[in-house]
């Protein structure tokens, strides 16, 4: 693999690509979670509870379930802890730290476990409210970074870019995850586990109702 995508991959994404089987039997192993107080693999627990809370943001509750209720937080502390190379799980602990820190300082507590939905959302709104050439020079940023860390260097990321880099990539991962899941994918999107007759060209709300394909 070319050595810049690497690095752009290690910063600026979780690590997944596509919806394989060994991530889909982690996505769906993550169902037989039974308590809603879940220990996490990877993530502290005061992390796990912001993680939580963070999810339900994104995708909260609506007619559907919300992200936590078909355990998106579970499987993505197993993928960090199960899937992600050693370089990432240090970077995504890392802009997790900033981003928490960041909340502490706003809301003015003292305890990541203290922090509310609204301390959380304040600071995910403002790692999400980047433009399109912000995006693109945190990415630069990002690139450098990673190089230099590879290289033993000691250095710091930007906070802000940090922000942006975890809550883009939470709320990427969230939706990923959250499709993945069995509910969603047999219950709210259109399933068809045993292909029927092949339309070429269909209208999607004759097919489907409207509905965005499960797999």
């Amino acid at each position: 693999m070319d050595r810049r995508i690497a690095l752009k991959n290690m910063g600026l994404a979780f690590g997944y690509t596509v919806a394989t089987p060994t991530l889909i039997g982690l996505m769906q192993s993550c169902q037989d979670e039974k308590s809603i107080n879940w220990t996490p693999s990877f993530f502290t627990k005061d992390q796990a509870l912001a993680l939580t809370q963070l999810v339900d943001i994104i995708l909260p509750k609506t007619d559907t379930p919300s992200a936590s209720e078909v355990k998106v937080d579970v499987f993505i502390d197993r993928y960090a802890n199960e899937v992600m190379d050693e370089n990432t799980q240090e970077f995504i602990l890392m802009v997790f730290d900033v981003f928490n820190n960041n909340a502490l300082k706003s809301s003015g507590k003292e305890q990541v476990a203290d922090l509310s939905t609204k301390d959380l959302e304040m600071v995910l709104a403002k790692g999400l409210q980047v433009s399109k050439e912000e995006a693109e020079a945190n990415e630069e940023t990002i690139e450098k970074y990673m190089e230099a860390k590879i290289q033993g260097e000691n250095i710091d990321l930007n906070e802000n870019v940090a922000i942006s880099a975890f809550a883009t990539n939470l709320r990427n991962m969230t939706i990923w995850a959250y499709k993945t899941s069995e509910y969603i994918g047999e219950e709210v999107l259109a399933y068809l586990p045993v292909p029927g007759e092949y339309v070429p060209c269909g209208d999607l709300e004759e097919l489907t109702g409207g509905k965005a394909w499960s797999i």
